[in-house]
């Protein structure tokens, strides 16, 4: 195995025992009783069979046929969760087909970046991950079922349930997704009117037209952002089937996956042939393997933040520093936007993640020795689902050669030595950049910094053409507890026009950036965040700034007796408006971004 990747994997392993310990022992504590049900009283069990039917009555009182717990993001309103509505119809009535009974455990909410980018609402956005994770485990706790599935495919969304699904890890867990919608607009014609639209070249009629051409029918956003990496992790996680990732909604292999799920979530039941709980699958090193996958395929900045505390809701310690330890030694396998200009479908058409894994396999990259939904082992992660002359569903071996080597390459022939995520640090704190989107000669800038206290501020610097020189655009307050730490993607159009016109342009922040960051070099969800007494409340403009992606540094030029003599900038005022007042208190017990800006204490620190 190479030789960082083993380290890292032990690392995390010695790391996390104490914590990983306790873990497994409230897991091990918890299954003293199979099924579940046994612990219900006859009055808890007629509440939660009432509205079923005899038959279901029967089954589920039974105790020996599993009941199958569904977890759903639905709504219609959202494109990526649309394609959901029929799920649980087509669940229920496998599972009866399979003699086993299928109950909706609960919704979640599903917030959608693209909808409140640049709006009131993102503050929101990042919370809404453990909102989603609480929803998850009230869901849950009616303790009715055998495994759980979950309809989840979006950014804060996956990263809850699964959240929610580990407080529940004595249980099976298998993700369900809905797939990506078709090819629209391509994503750099979209990125390219985006510039038009921030220079006033053309107006909100035309942009709208352009916007509504990438976005365009049920499913995920094409590009790979945080939803579609989610879907990488998951299947690395081994907690979803193989190839499953990248079907797009309505074809018969999307169907039919589906089905595939429901069987494997029956198999891996207490009374299925292969009982294989959550805590099984999400191990260290599992973990592992699902950051080298989304390493080597360039994937989302906000993961971040998501594996972090993901991990420590299994009981793991996970660190940005282990996270570039991988970036290291994993190469770059797929160009896909904003890493390149293919999208998903692309990606999925070249070979997909089933050829990532058969690449990362030969590299020695991934621990070889888990376990997941279907077996042990990575032997069928490397395959691809297809539906055969009858009409059923297999998995077959891949084409020795990517079908396109523009968007998918080997790995004795990547596109970069190593992965698209980095770790900054230096006076400034811990920083994290995606630098595979990056142009070499752009990830090293020294520049002149220029401070805001929201994208606003920004957007209006740009119109008024302070920003056309070389610039390190700061802005702070934009950290989990000053206001939720929302995305700045609407500052991305600025920044590229003023690189495109010849300057040296970067971004620094104690926010988030999209999963879709693209050409700029950005330093985000630097830690400590500004609101928490981080240097970067303290630079004044004209400070010199140094960030160099390549050697993973970030200082502030100034001397350490000038800073001492400065007084930290204050929170500015905010609008309390579309249901900020509900998340203050979250803004006061979140932790910082490097430990995955979380409200929640899954590590039971003080055993409560």
């Amino acid at each position: 195995m190479n030789p960082t990747v083993a380290k890292v994997t032990q690392q995390i392993i010695e790391r996390s025992k104490p914590t990983r310990q306790l873990y497994l022992q409230r897991m091990q504590d918890t299954l003293e009783q199979n099924p579940p049900r046994k612990r219900l009283s006859c009055g808890n069990l007629a509440h939660a069979v009432a509205a079923c039917s005899a038959q279901e009555k029967k089954d589920i009182s039974s105790e020996n046929a599993p009941n199958l717990g569904i977890t759903t993001s639905y709504n219609d309103m959202l494109s990526a969760h649309q394609p959901y509505k029929d799920y649980p119809d087509q669940i229920k009535a496998h599972a009866h087909k399979l003699g086993a009974t299928a109950q909706i455990a609960s919704g979640v909410p599903a917030m959608c970046d693209g909808v409140t980018q640049g709006q009131a609402g993102m503050e929101l956005s990042l919370f809404s991950r453990d909102v989603i994770a609480m929803a998850t485990t009230i869901g849950l706790s009616h303790n009715m079922f055998d495994a759980n599935l979950f309809l989840g495919i979006c950014d804060k969304i996956v990263p809850g349930m699964l959240m929610g699904a580990l407080e529940f890890g004595h249980l099976p867990a298998v993700f369900v997704p809905s797939g990506p919608m078709a090819s629209g607009l391509p994503n750099k014609e979209k990125a390219a009117q985006r510039q038009k639209f921030a220079e006033g070249k053309i107006d909100a009629k035309e942009m709208l037209a352009v916007e509504s051409a990438s976005y365009h029918s049920p499913g995920t956003c094409t590009f790979y952002g945080t939803a579609n990496s989610n879907q990488v992790l998951m299947e690395l996680f081994g907690v979803q089937l193989p190839g499953s990732s990248f079907v797009q909604p309505g074809l018969s292999l999307r169907t039919a996956l589906t089905d595939a799920a429901v069987e494997a979530a029956l198999d891996c039941t207490y009374q299925g042939k292969n009982y294989r709980p959550l805590y099984e699958v999400l191990t260290e090193k599992s973990l592992v393997n699902a950051i080298a996958a989304l390493l080597a395929t360039g994937g989302s900045t906000n993961h971040a933040l998501h594996l972090v505390a993901m991990a420590r809701s299994a009981g793991i310690l996970l660190t940005w520093e282990d996270i570039d330890e991988i970036s290291s030694a994993v190469p770059l396998l797929a160009r896909i936007y904003p890493n390149g200009q293919a999208d998903v479908n692309h990606f999925e058409a070249a070979g997909g993640l089933p050829f990532v894994v058969r690449e990362l396999r030969r590299g020695e990259l991934l621990n070889e020795d888990v376990v997941n939904i279907c077996g042990v082992g990575l032997d069928r992660y490397e395959q691809r689902p297809q539906i055969d002359e009858n009409n059923n569903l297999e998995w077959v071996k891949l084409p020795e050669t990517s079908g396109d080597t523009s968007v998918l390459a080997s790995f004795a022939n990547p596109f970069q030595a190593d992965g698209g995520l980095k770790l900054l640090a230096g006076n400034l704190g811990k920083a994290v950049i995606k630098i595979s989107a990056v142009d070499p000669k752009f990830r090293i800038v020294e520049a002149p910094a220029r401070v805001f206290d929201s994208q606003e501020q920004v957007k209006q610097a740009f119109e008024a053409g302070e920003l056309f020189q070389d610039v390190i655009v700061v802005v702070r307050f934009q950290g989990p507890a000053a206001n939720g730490m929302p995305e700045l993607h609407k500052m991305t159009p600025f920044l590229g026009i003023c690189q495109d016109r010849g300057h040296r342009v970067a971004l620094v922040t104690d926010g988030r950036m999209s999963g879709a960051s693209g050409k700029v070099p950005a330093a985000i969800h630097l830690s400590p965040e500004a609101l928490a007494g981080g240097l970067i409340g303290k630079i004044m403009d004209g400070d010199l700034i140094r960030l160099d992606a390549e050697k993973g540094e970030l200082e502030l030029m100034i001397s350490a007796e000038e800073l001492s003599s400065r007084t930290y900038a204050t929170l500015p005022q905010r609008s309390d408006n579309l249901g900020r007042p509900m998340f203050s208190r979250f803004r006061e017990i979140v932790d910082i971004a490097e430990n995955g800006a979380a409200t929640i204490d899954p590590l039971r620190v003080n055993n409560s």
